[in-house]
């Protein structure tokens, strides 16, 4: 892997002992379909509020039961653990009244944290009434959320060119978000030179990466095929072999994605954003090795 040069390795540990635990993360879930996804989910969530996390997403479907989990577990995640809980909230299949009402409900429920996002097109033929832009302009009109929109290193599969998708983020930002978490990716390389073009188009806000730890290889290869992320060629071989060994694919992945904070570490990163899958063991292994430690037992 072309940024874990041997002779790196001892000035990345040094710099991440030198954050002092000067890291903000935060964890992304989604709603469970079955009583044993909810269990997952609900051990995870209480293994990783210990390492008091920023916030906690959670994903929202495309249909109205899938929305109706996203805010109940939403709701739930803030009144059992006190972490800030941010739920996805799109604008495809909605109308501005409906959002307004959503948004209405959340704060008078105590949730202040929202990732706003456009969502995905019911066909390609339809376009959308509202984009992302439109719908954080919706919630600051309604009250002062902290809002966080998606950017896309490698570009969004729907854009126009990279230019069209840099100047889209800007007017998410200019419109009131106050970060940018990444889609996952696994070139670090596509990313800070993403957050170069960020700074040089005039977006000052905090370029969050995305980490996927990567377990199930087959499965990321699919979302990476969907979202526009390019799958080095060394990834390949390095799980090459491991369909039917589940252990040393998660070894695999932990390896992979520790190198990758180690190295947005040593770049100035202090914001990291996990995709947890709903499972926590991976995601706690790199938040450790960031140096984010439980400040308490937590029951």
């Amino acid at each position: 892997m072309s940024y874990t040069h041997a002779g790196h390795i001892d000035a990345l540990n040094q710099n991440i002992a030198d954050l002092n635990g000067d890291i903000n993360v935060s964890f992304e879930f989604f709603p469970p379909s079955t009583p044993t996804m909810e269990e997952t989910l609900w051990n995870s969530v209480h293994r990783l509020k210990a390492l008091k996390p920023k916030f906690m997403s959670v994903t929202y479907g495309a249909n109205s039961g899938e929305r109706d989990r996203t805010h109940d577990i939403v709701k739930s995640i803030h009144e059992q653990t006190g972490i800030a809980a941010a739920p996805h909230l799109t604008c495809i299949d909605a109308s501005e009244d409906e959002l307004r009402h959503i948004a209405r409900d959340y704060w008078q429920n105590g949730i202040r944290d929202i990732v706003a996002l456009r969502g995905d097109l019911p066909s390609p033929e339809k376009k959308p009434d509202m984009y992302a832009v439109d719908l954080v302009r919706l919630l600051k009109e309604e009250h002062d959320f902290d809002i966080s929109v998606a950017a896309y290193p490698e570009v969004h599969p729907e854009a126009k060119s990279a230019q069209a998708d840099l100047i889209n983020l800007k007017r998410k930002v200019d419109a009131g978000a106050s970060r940018a978490i990444t889609q996952f990716f696994f070139d670090v390389e596509s990313y800070l030179r993403f957050r170069d073009r960020c700074v040089a188009t005039g977006i000052d806000v905090e370029i969050v990466p995305g980490i996927l730890p990567v377990s199930n290889f087959k499965q990321a290869s699919r979302f990476a095929k969907m979202t526009n992320v390019r799958v080095p060629q060394w990834m390949h071989k390095q799980y090459q072999g491991l369909e039917d060994d589940p252990v040393t694919r998660q070894m695999v992945g932990a390896s992979i994605a520790i190198d990758m904070v180690r190295v947005l570490s040593r770049e100035g990163v202090k914001d990291f954003h996990f995709y947890t899958l709903n499972r926590a063991e991976l995601t706690y292994a790199l938040c450790h090795t960031l140096g984010v430690r439980p400040l308490a037992a937590v029951s």
